[in-house]
Order: structure tokens, then C-alpha cells, then sequence
């Protein structure tokens, strides 16, 4: 974390002001680590009859084969009620199911008890969701998919598409340009939110420049990694994680040997893996673990979830050696982080007296971003 003295810095619900509970799938055969396996779900979901396609759509209180519900924002699946639905599943899209865990999504509000439209009427390449963890050492994640995992509250950087409206305090980038004697842009002060928030989710403020310009720089770091988009991570070449022993058909035990800086995925070996990556934690569970699990964990049979790769992907191995690397990188940011000093502080009481704060209520409130009609059930238009 990092080091500061008790002071009053503003909380993050008030930089980052809109927020949106997380997405509550409701069951979990939805998701799934591969493509094709969503696909063959909803195939088998419509091949069955009447109580059958009943107990595999796996009913709850929010949603029912007789659930009528509008088509999710950008998305082209049928609204038609479940009981009668035809035709093939919506295309996939990619989505981040747990702590650095990118699985795949049919977006199809039909099958997801609370799938929150507001985020994904502004989900786009421009967008960056910040998620709250709970977690101490990582208190917030960052993504540029739209989040499905449990957590605390999911704030989007921008409140409508195409990077326009920032979801920050109104008057907090003017402020931030007098006290630094140059404008952010809306990034920089996410990047500096990651860089320097606390566990209690409050977020000291500098007008030091060169504090500022540092702590900007190292949250920009986490940012990529965690975001991983455009050009791939990469540790330095005698650092970097190779399959040592190919992985097994389909592998059952995950162990990790630690003073050889090996993972082994039953006979298969993965190397070197350095420590900082087995221990990255996030709410008390091992990522590596958690993310390995969620791909092997066994499945109640005849359920839609049990409909799985019969062998483990090449592409689950690339995925492996792409978060290693993430996590060793990520590991490697924590002593600057904890090193993080904030001189001559922007406090919560500066901000209040510059009229930033208190946060005016509609910047809590989503935008209205529509120009267009959404789908409703059945089919039927509605403008909202």
C-alpha cells in the first residue's frame, strides 16, 4: 500500500462518483473458459423438451424459461421467452469472470438473473471498468471487458461510449490543472488512483508534479497488465515461462515447487514460475489456483456446465504462461507502490472548499446514452 499518513483524502465514491453493483449471473454455465463450449450448451439447452430444457436452464427467482426481458445493449441475441427460443446462441463475447480470469459470455439477458445494461450501454474499446475488490494489497482491478465476477462495486472510467463524459467528480480535472499546472486526462488520474488508493478505498491527492508524474506512470504500468491489450507482456528471456514437460490430456492437480520455480500441471511442467506469482492473491485466493481450478473443477453431470473440452486447449496453455508473466510484472510494481509518497497533499476539505465536492447527484446517476431503440421482450421497441 501506499505510504502515507492519516489525512483526509477524498474517498473513492466521490472521485469516481457513478457506480454500478456487480453483475449477478445467477447460474453458471453462461461462462465458460472457451467459445465452443457455450455453443454446445445452448445447443443441448434447445434440443431439450418442456421439464428437461427446464432443469438444464437451471431456473431461479430472477429468471424462468418464461422470463420476458429486453435484449442486452449491443448485443443480437433473440428476446423471444426461452420456453420457445430457436435458432443458434448470440455470439460470445469476452468477460472477466474472477480476479485476471478472462472467460467467454453468452450475452443474452435471458440467461443472466442481473446482467446490469447500464454497463454494457457503455462497454466499448474506449472503456475501462475499475472493480473493487475487498482485498487490501489489490484493492481495485481494472479491465477493458465488462465485469461478471463477484465483488464490491464496478466504476467505469467514462460514462458514455466512446470515451465522452468522464466519470470523475465535476471539477476535478480543472482543479487537479490549477494545483498541477497541467490538465490530466482522465486516464492519468485512473492511472494514479490505482497507483495510490487505499485499502479503505480512499485516494490521497498530490499537487507535487513529479509525485504526481511517478505515481501516474506506475499506475499507467498496472493498468496495462491488467488490461492487456495491444502489444503482449514479456518477461526478459531467462525469466521467461516455458512448457518444460507438455501438459497431459487433461490435467487434474495443479502443484507448485517452489524451490524449483515449477508449476506442475500433473506430469506437465511449466517453468520458471517465481514465487511473486504463485502468492498473488486476490480476496484470500490464489489467482493461479482459482483460474486453474475454474477450468478442471469437475462438473455435475448431465448439467450444461458439464459440456467441456474433452482435452485442454493450446490456447489455455498460452493463457497460462500470458498470466504468469501478468502476475510476475504486477508483483514487481508493489515496492514502488508501497514506496509512494503524497507531499503537500489535495485533500477532501481543499476539494470541498473549490466546490468539486460534494458530488452533485445526477454525476452518481447513469447518462443518458441512448439514441437509438433497444430490443425489448418479444421482440416489441421500446426508447428509454
Amino acid at each position: 500500500m501506499p505510504s502515507v499518513t492519516p489525512d483526509d483524502a477524498p474517498p473513492l465514491a466521490d472521485l469516481m462518483p457513478w457506480s454500478v453493483a456487480p453483475a449477478r449471473p445467477g447460474r453458471a454455465w453462461p461462462t465458460a473458459p472457451d467459445p465452443a463450449s457455450l455453443r454446445a450448451r445452448w445447443d443441448a439447452l434447445l434440443k431439450a423438451e418442456g421439464p428437461d430444457r427446464e432443469a438444464l436452464f437451471e431456473p431461479s427467482r430472477a429468471r424462468t424459461l418464461r422470463s420476458a426481458v429486453a435484449q442486452l445493449p449491443g448485443q443480437s441475441a433473440g428476446t423471444r421467452r426461452l420456453a420457445h427460443a430457436e435458432g443458434p446462441c448470440a455470439e460470445p463475447v469476452r468477460v472477466l469472470s474472477a480476479p485476471f480470469d478472462e472467460q467467454w459470455l453468452i450475452p443474452d439477458h435471458r440467461l443472466l438473473d442481473a446482467a446490469r445494461p447500464e454497463l454494457w450501454r457503455v462497454a466499448d474499446a474506449c472503456q475501462v471498468f475499475t472493480v473493487e475488490t475487498g482485498d487490501a494489497d489489490v484493492p481495485l482491478l481494472a479491465t477493458a471487458l465488462l465485469p461478471t465476477l463477484r465483488g464490491g462495486r464496478v466504476r467505469p472510467l467514462h460514462r458514455r461510449p466512446g470515451g465522452a463524459e468522464p466519470n470523475l467528480a465535476p471539477g476535478l480535472l480543472d482543479h487537479l490543472a490549477a494545483r498541477l499546472g497541467t490538465r490530466p486526462a482522465p486516464p492519468d488520474v485512473l492511472a494514479w488512483i490505482l497507483a495510490a488508493v487505499r485499502a479503505d478505498l480512499t485516494v490521497p491527492l498530490t499537487d507535487d508534479p513529479e509525485v504526481w508524474a511517478a505515481g501516474v506512470a506506475l499506475g499507467h504500468r498496472a493498468l496495462w497488465l491488467m488490461r492487456r491489450d495491444g502489444e503482449r507482456p514479456r518477461l526478459p528471456g531467462g525469466r521467461r515461462p516455458y512448457v518444460r514437460a507438455p501438459l497431459p490430456r487433461r490435467p487434474v492437480a495443479l502443484v507448485y515447487d517452489r524451490d524449483e520455480e515449477t508449476l506442475h500441471l500433473d506430469e506437465g511442467r511449466v517453468s520458471p514460475v517465481p514465487p511473486e506469482a504463485w502468492d498473488y492473491e486476490v480476496a484470500g485466493a490464489r489467482v493461479l489456483e482459482s483460474w486453474f481450478a475454474a477450468r478442471t473443477a469437475p462438473a455435475e453431470p448431465g448439467t450444461l456446465a458439464a459440456i467441456r473440452p474433452a482435452s485442454w486447449p493450446q490456447s489455455w496453455t498460452s493463457e497460462l504462461l500470458e498470466l504468469v508473466t501478468v502476475l510476475t510484472l504486477l508483483a514487481e510494481l508493489r515496492p514502488a507502490r508501497a514506496a509512494l509518497r503524497v507531499p503537500s497533499p489535495v485533500t477532501a476539505a481543499d476539494l470541498r472548499r473549490a466546490g468539486v465536492l460534494p458530488v452533485p447527484d445526477p454525476a452518481r446517476r447513469p447518462a443518458s446514452v441512448l439514441d437509438h431503440r433497444e430490443e425489448g421482450p418479444d421482440g416489441q421497441f421500446a426508447l428509454l
